[in-house]
C-alpha cells in the first residue's frame, strides 16, 4: 500500500512557530472526522486523511504527514505550507513536522478557489462509491499527492461544477474524498450532508 507517502520534494524548515490561533479550529473539525472514522489509520499503521486552513494568500496550515492515526493532534502536528511549485513537484513548509502528502492537492484548491479557506480530505469507502461520478470525479489513472492530481484539480475546476459543489471524489485514490469551503464548518458540513 502506497498510502501516506510523500511524493513531492519537501523543503521542510523546522520551526515551532506556527499560527496557533488556527490550531483549535482545525482540531475541532479534525476530531469530528476522526470520530467518524474518516481520518484515521489502516491496519499496518498507514494513516489517512488530512485537514487544512488558509492563512495568508496561498499559505495554509495543514495536518502533518503520518498524523492520521493519532487520536488527538496539537500544535506539534501541523505545518505551514509557505510555497509550492507544481512544475518542480515541490512544496516548502515550516513547522515541527513535514506537511501532509496531499499538500499539492490542497494548494491547487486554494489557488483555483480564492474564496476557499478550508479543505478536508477523508477516506470512506461507502461514501466514495456512492458519490463517484455523481459529483466531480478525478480520472482513475491519477494518483494522490502528485503533480498530476494538482493538474486534475485544476481541470475539474474548469470543466465541472467543482467550484459550486465543493466536493470531489478521487477515483484513482480508493476511498479518497475532498471537500472545501469558505470555512471549516462549510467543508465539514458538505461531507456530513452527503453521508
Amino acid at each position: 500500500m502506497e498510502e501516506g507517502y510523500i511524493k513531492f520534494h519537501c523543503n521542510w524548515i523546522f520551526s515551532n512557530n506556527i499560527p496557533l490561533d488556527k490550531v483549535a479550529a482545525l482540531n475541532a473539525w479534525r476530531q469530528v472526522m476522526y470520530d467518524k472514522g474518516w481520518i484515521g489509520v489502516y491496519p499496518g499503521g498507514i494513516g489517512f486523511g488530512n485537514i487544512s486552513m488558509r492563512c495568508d494568500g496561498n499559505t495554509f496550515l495543514i495536518s502533518g504527514s503520518a498524523t492520521g492515526g493519532l487520536p488527538v493532534l496539537n500544535e506539534s502536528h501541523y505545518s505551514l505550507v509557505t510555497g509550492y511549485n507544481i512544475t518542480e513537484n515541490s512544496i516548502t513548509c515550516v513547522g515541527p513536522i513535514k506537511a501532509s502528502s496531499e499538500s499539492l492537492t490542497h494548494a491547487m484548491i486554494y489557488e483555483c478557489s480564492p474564496s476557499t479557506n478550508a479543505v478536508i480530505h477523508i477516506h470512506n469507502l461507502d461514501l466514495w462509491k456512492k458519490l463517484m461520478d455523481h459529483v466531480p470525479t478525478s480520472s482513475e489513472n491519477v494518483s494522490y499527492g502528485t503533480t498530476e492530481m494538482a493538474r486534475e484539480i485544476k481541470r475539474l475546476f474548469s470543466e465541472t461544477a467543482l467550484g459550486q459543489e465543493k466536493i470531489l471524489v478521487m477515483k484513482g485514490h480508493r476511498e479518497g474524498i475532498i471537500s472545501f469551503g469558505k470555512d471549516l464548518g462549510e467543508a465539514g458540513s458538505i461531507l456530513i450532508d452527503k453521508s
